[in-house]
């Protein structure tokens, strides 16, 4: 990503005082243009939609879903901004998951501001930032099977939604989401979507 112009920047986190926070974070930074913030996952995915950026600074846990659903359908897009996850979720897990679901970078709320804005500009430029990570573990987790769409279908049943609103969100045929889901089941190696949810959500 070659950029020769200020960082395009959206935010994504459901606590407002960390908003205003990053908004002015980033504002006094002549290398970023924060474009949009949003509170939610459809909200930022809406806006990306809407407002193409080049990064996005999410966090993990935004409610009603997290940052696994922004990175699974953010992945399917055709020309996708790179996710940087910056949350206060200090489970070890937590980096791998996000490694495992495409981000481009992983940042603790415990570090310094400057630390999140180098990622911003390093993923920019190409990087991936991430703790130390037992790369095995990743290549071992079943998730990794996984198509771009099978994971978004994934990602749409551990929201809640029908097979119905899954084909309608994605348009696409209610079999074309039928025979996506068989196929997860399959490869995860599950009977049931709430086999399937579960391992989803610890993976």
């Amino acid at each position: 990503m070659q950029v020769d112009r200020p960082i395009r920047v959206g935010l994504s986190d459901k606590n407002p005082l960390i908003q205003a926070a990053l908004k002015q974070l980033l504002s006094e930074d002549s290398r970023f243009n924060l474009v949009h913030v949003a509170s939610g996952c459809e909200d930022f995915l809406n806006n990306v939609h809407a407002e193409p950026i080049d990064v996005g600074v999410i966090g993990w846990v935004i409610g009603p879903c997290d940052g696994r659903y922004i990175l699974d359908h953010v992945s399917s897009m055709e020309n996708p901004p790179r996710i940087i996850v910056y949350t206060g979720d200090e489970s070890k897990i937590v980096p791998s998951q996000v490694m495992i679901h495409g981000g481009a970078a992983f940042v603790s709320k415990s570090e310094q501001p400057a630390v999140l804005l180098d990622a911003i500009a390093g993923v920019a430029a190409g990087q991936m930032i991430f703790p130390y990570l037992n790369i095995r573990s990743i290549y071992d987790n079943p998730l990794s099977s996984l198509t771009r769409r099978e994971m978004e279908v994934l990602s749409d049943l551990a929201a809640g939604r029908t097979n119905k609103q899954i084909a309608r969100d994605l348009a696409v045929s209610l079999n074309t989401v039928k025979f996506h889901v068989r196929n997860l089941y399959q490869k995860l190696g599950v009977n049931s979507r709430g086999q399937a949810i579960a391992l989803y959500l610890k993976s």
